[in-house]
């Protein structure tokens, strides 16, 4: 099983400036769409569909386990069809955000704006605890999300159903 080490931070408003600089390199723009199968308090089954900006599809399955910054993770490419399966039927609303990942000499910043809700976040992913641990934001990154719930992806997109 995988390990994610991640950490998550609050944006004011989606970073242009600061991406203009000439440190810092656009790797990717997508369009997420992602739905939760089955969760409990630690662990979640999600499927995502992602877009790219030249409208090629990808799929994946993941299954996520624990809380905080380190955290179980499998993920896999699936078919659409496996994708549309899963989802017919179901009336579950996907959890619609941009991600705009981009290299800042030599870390990957994934900065994520949702569409149904007004939040942009950036998150930050890690090969070890080590780097994590010694990591130092930049001065545009917000306060540290670390733990609060209300910022999780499973809690938006379950606050999403009911909002319908």
């Amino acid at each position: 099983m995988g390990i994610e080490i991640e950490k998550k931070f609050l944006l004011p408003a989606f970073p242009q400036a600061e991406l203009d600089q000439a440190n810092v390199t656009l790797i990717s723009k997508q369009t997420i769409y992602q739905t939760y199968l089955a969760f409990s308090k630690d662990e979640e089954i999600r499927v995502r569909q992602l877009i790219d900006v030249d409208g090629t599809c990808h799929y994946t399955h993941t299954f996520k386990s624990g809380h905080g910054m380190v955290r179980e993770e499998i993920e896999y490419t699936i078919s659409e069809a496996i994708y549309q399966q899963l989802l017919s039927r179901s009336g579950l609303v996907p959890l619609e955000k941009v991600r705009t990942s981009v290299d800042h000499q030599g870390t990957l910043y994934e900065i994520d704006e949702y569409k149904q809700i007004a939040l942009v976040v950036v998150e930050v992913e890690f090969p070890d605890l080590h780097a994590a641990q010694r990591f130092e934001a930049p001065d545009w990154f917000g306060k540290e999300l670390g733990q609060e719930e209300e910022f999780r992806n499973k809690t938006l997109w379950i606050q999403l159903q009911t909002s319908i």
